[in-house]
């Protein structure tokens, strides 16, 4: 895969995960992020970073999704180069 389309995957999917951080975080504050019956006991910013993560690994999987369906299938049903 060239570095070009790596990058037309990644750089949306980078705009897209900081645009889901700016609106989640300004509706949940982070030290009311809890595990399941317990309180997480991370602070701010470890929950900030693992939920960019998160939502860039979310972005990155549908910007790759969009790249594949792009494909003409003339290209995927082409015999490969030996």
């Amino acid at each position: 895969m060239s570095g070009r389309k790596i990058m037309a995957i990644a750089w949306p999917a980078f705009l897209g995960a900081c645009l889901l951080e700016l609106l989640v975080f300004a509706l949940v504050d982070p030290q009311d992020v809890h595990l399941p019956g317990q309180p997480s006991g991370w602070s701010r910013q470890a929950v900030y970073t693992t939920a960019f993560f998160a939502f860039w690994v979310v972005c990155m999987a549908s910007s790759a999704l969009t790249a594949l369906l792009e494909v003409p299938p003339a290209e995927v049903d082409r015999p490969a180069k030996r």
